[in-house]
């Protein structure tokens, strides 16, 4: 990599043949993710398999498109930084429920306008409050949508929810395998393909699924070689203020993520991130949601597994990942390849889904990790958040008396276990403690809660 004195490392341009490389092996690293909201939405609302398989190149399309706004950047939009973007797993659930019930597909690209729209609007402002979303409340969350994923997952490995088959040994054996086989790349691999497990996973098992009769690819044929996604393809938007609040909800959950893996590719890159680059990549992700509505997919926020492989890899160019953006925008003009992944059976992808969400879950147990939990109420915080975001993925049923407004917020896991965090981590962190009963708890030898000195580090150490 050719490098200069006064270029900084996220700016230089390697080789091409370096370029393609270092771009493809971002590809794999998040390709698996990436397909995976398409599949989760798609799946729930019964969609046909050349309508999945639209899902997925439109995705993709997307995917690459965000990933160059955010790496290369125009004006006041993209950090300028590797980040790599993707469809964000925090709006699956609140997707599936409002295409449900609320309106199918149109009433689910209305609120992820808007949601986009919110996003670029309340982008300057969102550095200043930071401090309301401190690890506490981001690990929460994170935990949260990791167990809010599993039953998916295990759905997946069981066959697919409503198969005839649904169940049976064969299917979870198959997803058995593909878990092993993820397990063994990640323990015995060489660190480059440890990076890809999932995908060599969901290969491998594709490859044991033709043979035995797992597979249908009569899509495949069917599809086009090239193809482009059209604007409302599905049809006009529909904006319903149910769905639009629940939206907004995952608005601000996707705007606490890409923050965190902003500052966390800043410090990995040696170009620390400021609260204007910070805007200009938070305009980013808006405009990349947007665009997410009008051209059939969904919303984007920045991909954590990459953030990783820059630091595994210590390639810090911007333009490596901008190249694995042009490298999705191709794999989005190509409709067989989707066909494909939509013909990859549901228990290889249970297998792969395991691994997955589970690793989401961990990764809040690790944020909650660098929490105190001494001599506060965080513990609270934590448990009562957590049971509430958890108890509609437990009881499907429990909010069917109520509203269809409030169903749409809170039978989602995910949104009813953020807006939890936020007001709860408000009132023990954040409201003032009367002093009487501060002093009395002290002199009694009780732990006081409040001050957000007790709640943990900043955010900025603690990424």
């Amino acid at each position: 990599m050719a490098t200069t004195a006064d270029v900084h490392p996220v700016d230089e341009i390697p080789p091409v043949r370096q370029l393609a490389a270092f771009g493809l092996q971002h590809v794999l690293a998040m390709y698996a993710g990436a397909v995976a909201v398409p599949l989760i939405v798609g799946g729930a609302l019964k969609l046909s398999p050349a309508d999945l398989a639209y899902l997925i190149t439109a995705d993709l399309l997307v995917c690459g498109i965000a990933t160059l706004i955010q790496c290369v950047g125009f004006w006041r939009f993209g950090v300028r930084l590797p980040i790599m973007q993707g469809c964000t797993f925090a709006a699956v659930s609140p997707m599936v429920l409002i295409g449900t019930t609320e309106g199918g597909l149109p009433a689910i690209y209305g609120s992820v306008i808007v949601a986009g729209l919110a996003i670029m609007l309340l982008a300057p402002l969102f550095g200043r409050l930071l401090r309301f979303f401190p690890p506490l409340v981001t690990g929460t969350v994170i935990l949260i949508i990791g167990v809010s994923l599993l039953p998916v997952a295990g759905n997946w490995a069981a066959g697919g929810a409503g198969a005839k088959d649904f169940g049976e040994p064969r299917n979870l054996a198959l997803a058995g395998f593909v878990l092993a086989v993820v397990l063994g790349v990640q323990r015995f691999a060489p660190a480059f393909l440890s990076r890809i497990a999932v995908l060599l996973g969901i290969a491998a098992g594709l490859a044991v699924a033709v043979p035995f009769g797992f597979t249908d690819f009569s899509g495949v044929g069917d599809a086009d070689w090239v193809g482009v996604s059209t604007p409302f393809h599905f049809g006009t938007p529909e904006f319903r203020l149910s769905a639009i609040v629940s939206m907004l909800v995952v608005a601000l959950v996707t705007m606490t993520e890409t923050t965190g893996d902003l500052i966390a590719v800043g410090e990995l890159t040696g170009r620390k991130v400021e609260p204007r680059p910070l805007a200009d990549g938070l305009r980013a992700d808006g405009l990349s949601t947007v665009l997410g509505g009008v051209f059939n997919t969904f919303p984007y926020t920045a991909y954590a597994q990459n953030v990783g492989l820059v630091g595994m890899t210590r390639v810090r160019s911007r333009w490596v990942v901008a190249a694995a953006g042009g490298i999705l925008v191709l794999l989005g003009l190509l409709p067989k390849l989707g066909a494909v992944v939509a013909a990859i059976p549901a228990p290889v992808l249970g297998g792969a889904g395991l691994v997955m969400f589970g690793t989401v879950a961990a990764s809040g147990l690790r944020t909650l990790a660098r929490v105190g939990f001494q001599g506060n109420d965080n513990l609270t915080v934590v448990a009562v958040s957590v049971a509430i975001g958890l108890l509609p993925v437990g009881v499907p049923t429990v909010y069917a008396q109520f509203p269809d407004w409030f169903q749409t917020v809170m039978n989602s896991g995910i949104s009813a276990g953020c807006l939890s965090a936020i007001v709860l981590n408000l009132l023990f962190n954040h409201l003032p403690v009367r002093r009487s009963s501060a002093v009395g708890a002290q002199s009694a030898g009780l732990p006081v809660g409040g001050g957000e000195e007790a709640v943990e580090q900043p955010r900025e150490e603690a990424v």
